[in-house]
């Protein structure tokens, strides 16, 4: 598979058939794809049970009162208690990975201080935990009907409006989810 046929910096999103329940109606981000297998982060579920003033708390970062709003997503399955930042790329800090042009994921608490000092990125998405593939395991999924594949655009990636992320994005590429079938054979 060449490079032009992975799909870093797409957006994945589940078919309606998906049979594991924790990606149901998921739109994930994919930060890294290539033979070695695919890693990337659900955008569109919250983590429960935990906020950013909390998170912040727990890590004992000072924060004004003013910061701790951000949104805390559930990223993935893997390694749930790990925190990621998708951003725009007018941040960068140490470890900072580039995804594409315009976006890129930062893994530190030096990204999680600035934002909670109402610095850091402009655009960002903090998620706890990530979802991964291992070698030709995306790939199989997708040939089983498991998921759809679009570009991202920073509407969808860092746009509010959570609930409504899987219709839009079926929606971006032309497609009504109350038209899919929610079960898939293979010819």
């Amino acid at each position: 598979m060449g490079d032009e046929q992975y799909l870093t910096g797409s957006l994945l999103i589940a078919m309606p058939a998906m049979p594991d329940p924790r990606f149901s109606e998921s739109v994930i981000y994919l930060c890294a794809h290539s033979e070695e297998g695919a890693m990337g982060l659900v955008i569109n579920r919250m983590a429960e049970n935990i906020d950013f003033a909390e998170l912040i708390d727990q890590l004992d970062v000072d924060v004004p009162a003013s910061q701790t709003g951000l949104p805390v997503h559930s990223g993935g399955p893997v390694e749930s208690g790990r925190g990621f930042v998708l951003h725009s790329r007018d941040y960068e800090c140490e470890g900072t990975m580039e995804v594409d042009d315009g976006i890129a994921l930062s893994a530190s608490v030096e990204v999680l201080r600035e934002i909670a000092h109402g610095r850091g990125p402009e655009k960002r998405l903090l998620a706890l935990g990530y979802a991964g593939w291992g070698p030709g395991q995306l790939e199989h999924e997708i040939q089983d009907n498991g998921w759809l594949h679009v570009a991202a655009d920073d509407d969808l990636v860092f746009g509010a409006g959570i609930s409504g992320k899987w219709t839009a994005a079926l929606a971006k590429i032309g497609i009504d989810p109350a038209q899919l079938a929610s079960n898939f054979g293979r010819a």
